[in-house]
C-alpha cells in the first residue's frame, strides 16, 4: 500500500471539508441575518442548503478516517 498517495488523498480530502464547512458557515450567516431582519421563513428556507454540504463533509471525513486505518494495517 503507497502510504504517500493514501497521505496525499487524506490531505486533499482535509481541504475539501474545510471548503465544504466554510460554504456552510457562509449559508448559516446568510440565513441568521435573514432571521434577524424579522424573515423566519427565508431563513430556514436559506438554511437548507447546508444539509447536502454537511452529508458530503461527513462522508468524506468517512473516507478519510478508513484510508487512515488503512495505513496503520
Amino acid at each position: 500500500m503507497d502510504t504517500a498517495a493514501i497521505n496525499e488523498t487524506i490531505k486533499l480530502f482535509l481541504v475539501e471539508i474545510t471548503t465544504k464547512l466554510n460554504e456552510a458557515v457562509r449559508i448559516a450567516r446568510a440565513a441568521e441575518a435573514c432571521v434577524v431582519a424579522g424573515s423566519v421563513a427565508e431563513g430556514i428556507e436559506v438554511s437548507m442548503e447546508i444539509e447536502q454540504l454537511l452529508y458530503d463533509a461527513g462522508r468524506l471525513h468517512d473516507a478519510v478516517t478508513m484510508m487512515h486505518r488503512l495505513t496503520r494495517s
